[in-house]
């Protein structure tokens, strides 16, 4: 004789699980307690704790350790800065000290031995444009003078127009100086002028002629 449960298989399957299940939370129910009774989870969550405090510490100094960083950065930048400026003006110094040099043995040149008192030296013109002369000179006080000069010079130009001998007085200009000045300037005369020379003066206070020099030029 044979016996069968009139139970249906899906039932029998959904009794095996609700079993299962039950018997898988008494099993988990009974670790849990186990865990403290052995106080192993109160020692789980005080590690934890530890270990949080340690990640918040550890985020405070990683920040004060950025912010350092930042304004040593700051300061570095500031610093190179700083650095490159004073190269630009120690370049800059030599520059000019190269230029002084120059201007030194130039004047050593053009001065002679011995001559004291104001000097015409480095008397120069060039025409730029119709009706108009470039000029560039140098005065110098040599010697052992003490006191700066205040005076006056004068450009006088001299040659040709219409075929008749020709000259413009030069109006007079103040000059001061103590030993020395590059003087330079543009002459305005008649288009029509052939200009043979140019004549430079220097007058004193007392309208005395202190210094002269006179510049052939080359009709253009």
């Amino acid at each position: 004789m044979i016996v069968r449960s009139h139970l249906p298989w899906p039932l029998r399957w959904a009794v095996a699980a609700v079993v299962f299940g039950f018997s898988a939370a008494i099993a988990l129910w009974a670790f849990e307690f186990g865990k403290e009774i052995a106080g192993l989870d109160r020692g789980a969550k005080e590690e934890m704790a530890r270990l949080q405090q340690e990640v918040v510490q550890l985020r405070k100094d990683t920040e004060a350790a950025r912010s350092v960083s930042n304004t040593a950065d700051s300061l570095l930048k500031t610093e190179r800065a700083s650095l490159e400026q004073l190269v630009a003006q120690l370049r800059q110094l030599e520059t000019e000290k190269l230029a002084l040099q120059a201007d030194l043995a130039f004047f050593d040149r053009l001065l002679p031995a011995g001559a004291e008192g104001v000097q015409l030296r480095g008397l120069q013109a060039d025409a730029k444009l119709p009706g108009q002369l470039k000029y560039q000179m140098l005065v110098v006080q040599n010697g052992k003078v003490a006191a700066d000069f205040s005076g006056r010079y004068e450009l006088v130009l001299s040659g040709v127009m219409d075929g008749k001998p020709w000259t413009q007085p030069g109006t007079a200009q103040p000059l001061q100086l103590r030993q020395y000045r590059r003087v330079e300037g543009l002459i305005e005369h008649p288009t029509g002028a052939v200009i043979k020379t140019l004549q430079a003066r220097v007058l004193d206070g007392l309208g005395q002629t202190r210094a002269t020099q006179t510049l052939k030029l080359q009709p253009v």
